[in-house]
């Protein structure tokens, strides 16, 4: 008998709710000044999540002993997490928050290829054929917008990297504070983009216009750290006590529902028929799963 607590309709209808703040990442993205690199919007958004976390966590005194191993593991987490919203942004950027948000649909596939792999499991032929099912609804999506295939490639990459972080915060739940995770890790993702945009500076490919944002660029800025990231992401990690790492990333295949809908009314962008339909085949994929899992699953020995 597992331990695992069973999650509950709040649980899902608060995911549901995370997601829908993750599908407004792009968008706020795209707000900001597009002369300002994506290099340093990743570096100053983790970098005001790391010190507002650093303050929350001494306001309601959850510091807790962290083992060197540990503490390495949640730094390299970091990194890993701080390269997925630097290809996040950067798709968003040479695309649209369509594309980006989309592209970020084959996370699910990755989990169901990557966790067995990790986790020492068995594949699951469910999740595998649903992951499938949402390749066919990005395709349905994108079949008439191959012009786009940078921003799709560096979605794909991020989903990739999005699928890696997710698994390794499943394991490192188990043991510690998600806020505490979430502060170590936005530390790793700070560090790796520090040094990016040192590389990038000597290498003199930078201008101060790139490097530093406008006034206004900073209340985008602090929405994606104090409320897509402080709050969000230790959400979800915090969820991940309940909900399995697979049914957390097909979940959030609804990003680019909630996220296409919402870049209609903000930035414009229309949406096609093929979306539509692929949206709906998303969203197929999301509604079944919980509904046929309890079939499928094969007691392991």
């Amino acid at each position: 008998m597992s331990n695992t607590p069973k999650p509950t309709l709040g649980d899902y209808l608060h995911l549901h709710f995370l997601v829908l703040i993750w599908g407004g990442t792009a968008i706020l993205g795209k707000l900001v000044n597009p002369l300002l690199s994506r290099l340093s919007l990743t570096f100053f958004r983790t970098l005001l999540a790391a010190i507002g976390l650093a303050i929350v966590l001494w306001l309601w005194k959850e510091w807790k002993k962290v083992s060197t191993q540990d503490r390495w593991a949640m730094l390299g987490v970091g990194v890993i997490m701080g390269l997925h919203w630097l290809t996040f942004f950067l798709s968003a950027h040479v695309s649209s928050a369509s594309v980006c948000l989309a592209g970020m649909s084959t996370t699910s596939l990755f989990t169901s290829l990557l966790e067995p792999l990790f986790n020492r499991k068995r594949v699951r032929p469910l999740e595998v054929l649903l992951s499938l099912v949402v390749i066919a609804g990005l395709y349905l999506i994108f079949r008439f917008e191959f012009d786009q295939s940078l921003g799709l490639s560096l979605a794909l990459v991020s989903a990739f990297l999005a699928a890696l972080f997710t698994i390794a915060n499943s394991r490192l739940v188990t043991r510690h504070n998600a806020l505490l995770i979430t502060f170590y890790e936005m530390n790793g993702a700070t560090l790796a983009m520090l040094i990016g945009i040192m590389g990038m500076s000597l290498g003199g490919g930078f201008t101060s216009r790139e490097l530093l944002p406008l006034p206004s660029d900073w209340l985008w800025i602090g929405i994606l750290a104090l409320v897509c990231t402080i709050y969000a992401y230790s959400a979800g990690v915090h969820l991940l006590r309940k909900i399995s790492p697979f049914t957390l990333n097909l979940t959030i295949n609804l990003e680019p529902v909630y996220g296409i809908i919402l870049a209609y009314f903000i930035l414009h962008e229309r949406m096609t028929t093929g979306f539509y339909v692929g949206a709906l085949v998303i969203l197929l994929s999301v509604v079944l799963y919980p509904i046929l899992q309890p079939k499928f699953t094969v007691k392991e020995v």
